[in-house]
């Protein structure tokens, strides 16, 4: 029998080309039908590796989960950008690989982000997503998460409505 680790640690220079990886699978699959395909293929086009390792570098939060050596998902954190949500921190993405979904990965990626965000000082959180993403609401809903507040995304002129989810 073998037994598989998982572990849930700060993304490093070296794990931006796997990190590219699950964004492009993860953003596939969630995406495929809600965002047009042209402006979902332009933004998947534009986070590759490099694009990783420089966000990497430059002192933006990322983690990643791993399971046994392999770069499983990501998620992105830091101060909340919505002035009008009294939350001070904020998860901009988080997203698994389509055969990691599912299985408690993201709880525990979810939770170790929210860690990350209080270790920094950052008191509650808010998380977007797009409305028409039925995992992504109910996976936040499961979480705890409070619908409060709505706004818009547009794609190549396609409007999408987002919502926010706040935990204090």
């Amino acid at each position: 029998m073998t037994t598989l680790s998982i572990d849930i640690r700060r993304a490093e220079p070296r794990d931006a080309d796997a990190i590219a990886d699950v964004h492009r699978l993860a953003w596939q699959g969630a995406y495929a039908g809600i965002i047009p395909h042209r402006a979902l293929t332009a933004m998947i086009n534009r986070r590759g590796g490099a694009w990783w390792s420089n966000a990497i570098q430059r002192a933006a939060t990322v983690l990643v989960v791993e399971i046994g050596g392999r770069v499983a998902g990501y998620a992105t954190v830091g101060r909340n950008r919505a002035r009008e949500l009294p939350q001070q921190g904020e998860i901009y993405e988080l997203y698994l690989r389509p055969e990691y979904q599912g299985i408690g990965l993201g709880s525990r990626l979810f939770a170790a982000a929210r860690e990350k965000l209080a270790a920094h000082g950052l008191k509650g959180l808010v998380v977007w997503a797009l409305e028409d993403n039925d995992n992504a609401l109910a996976f936040y809903a499961g979480a705890g998460g409070r619908d409060v507040a709505e706004g818009v995304e547009v794609f190549d002129q396609k409007a999408l409505r987002k919502v926010a989810f706040v935990w204090d």
